[in-house]
């Protein structure tokens, strides 16, 4: 069988589903009533933000920023949207007519993915009519709530690894977009690769996988299996050496692959007795080069327990796709400011007990000590916050009058979104990678009038 290449065969250009209707019944009707009252164009900002961190939790992660832009010009209303809102009479025909001809017009500040975040970030700036930034709403939240959870809980779980890879493993535990988003999401974060092919076409991403323990049970012995596997794959495989006995299969293992045998994973029992086990079999057998990769439901705090045992990578699943006991990263999205009828822009902010928020554009920057260390959070309201020279501004340009910025988009946007994490994570005070509950690790500090 010969394939021809597509453009759909290379990374980043999968053709785009309408993703317009991914959105609450209440954002349309809301356009509706604002076309009528004459407001639905009155300049607004509305800003992405977290008014806190999960509980015991030091900092946050940002990712999905990418994917909303990839999507954002698929964010229109053709034929099939309009009939479907008509039929169920969502919104009136004036309604209708508007959305018809909808696109983003607007501009997009904010955070680079990768970067890491704290209570009240402004993550993302909206500046657009009310009605482009309402209809938004639901999108961005989805995206950024589910991307920046699966990425804040990456990064610990990278963290608490150090030099040894991690493989996401957790596609067939989330829904299956929700597989290749959290793909995405982790090796933002510091994991080196996925199991999720889609996730490697689409983002160019690196893919690993071998076999798992019905491969073994499909042949009449462990030796049978290991030596298919072997013979198709080659000697640097992974064998899975815990379907049966797990020293009975390392020596069979080595008997069959010798000293080149790429790697043995361990899925079950106590890992860190069994990798201390496993390593010392290994090396007497004269395989001092094997490695050795351990699953079973790891989180970061199992795989700190391992970092004293003789692993060489970990497969993380479960955990990682539900962001590890924090399956949402708790974002908002809020009207801080819009046009008065003399079109002067005027602080708005919601005053709810618990849900208060902020009002005013905010700008932010990250203020470093001399040796580079962050020591807050600064947020400007309404202007640039004061940098005394040794401080790093935050707020990127993603959108500007509907453009798309270059840069925030495909698989090298992705490459460059891991490199902005390490950068980000290596100016945090040095407890950032400590698993015990406590505080964010720097605060967020607000300047309200210019220096």
């Amino acid at each position: 069988m010969s394939i021809n290449p597509t453009r759909d065969l290379q990374p980043g250009t999968r053709a785009l589903a309408p993703v317009s209707l991914m959105t609450d019944h209440y954002e349309l009707t809301m356009l509706q009533a604002a076309l009528r009252s004459g407001t639905a164009l009155r300049p607004s900002v509305f800003e992405v933000f977290a008014r806190r961190l999960p509980e015991g939790r030091g900092y946050g992660v940002v990712a999905g920023t990418g994917r909303i832009l990839e999507n954002l010009s698929a964010f229109r209303f053709g034929e099939t949207e309009l009939e479907f809102l008509q039929s169920r009479q969502v919104v009136d025909a004036r309604t209708l007519d508007f959305l018809a001809n909808f696109r983003f017009t607007g501009s997009m500040y904010g955070y680079g993915e990768g970067e890491v975040y704290f209570p009240n970030s402004p993550l993302l700036v909206v500046e657009s009519s009310f009605a482009e930034a309402c209809l938004l709403e639901t999108y961005l939240l989805s995206v950024l709530n589910h991307d920046s959870a699966i990425a804040s809980a990456a990064s610990r779980m990278s963290g608490a690894a150090g030099s040894r890879p991690c493989i996401e493993m957790g596609s067939r535990r989330t829904h299956e977009e929700a597989a290749v988003a959290a793909a995405r999401a982790a090796v933002i974060a510091g994991f080196a690769s996925t199991s999720n092919l889609e996730a490697g076409l689409r983002y160019g991403l690196t893919t690993q996988g071998t076999a798992a323990h019905s491969f073994t049970l499909l042949h009449d012995s462990e030796r049978e299996a290991f030596a298919a596997q072997l013979a198709s794959l080659g000697k640097d495989t992974t064998l899975l050496v815990d379907t049966y006995d797990v020293v009975a299969a390392v020596r069979t293992a080595v008997e069959l692959a010798g000293q080149e045998l790429g790697a043995v994973r361990l899925d079950s029992g106590d890992l860190v007795a069994l990798a201390r086990q496993v390593r010392a079999q290994l090396d007497e057998l004269g395989n001092t080069s094997t490695r050795i990769v351990v699953t079973s439901d790891l989180d970061e705090y199992a795989i700190a327990a391992l970092a004293a045992a003789p692993v060489d990578a970990y497969g993380v699943g479960t955990s990682l796709v539900t962001g590890s006991g924090a399956p949402t990263a708790g974002m908002v999205y809020k009207l801080v400011s819009r046009a008065g009828d003399d079109g002067t822009f005027v602080p708005v902010a919601k005053a709810a007990k618990n849900k208060a928020s902020v009002g005013g554009r905010k700008r932010a920057l990250r203020r470093l000590n001399a040796r580079g260390v962050a020591e807050a959070e600064v947020i400007g309201i309404d202007h640039e916050p004061a940098d005394d020279g040794n401080d790093r501004a935050l707020m990127q340009d993603l959108v500007i009058d509907g453009v798309v910025q270059p840069g925030w988009t495909g698989p090298e946007a992705v490459h460059r979104a891991a490199e902005r994490h390490r950068a980000s994570t290596a100016e945090l005070p040095g407890s950032w990678k400590r698993l015990q509950r406590g505080e964010p690790l720097i605060p967020t500090l607000y300047e309200t009038d210019p220096v």
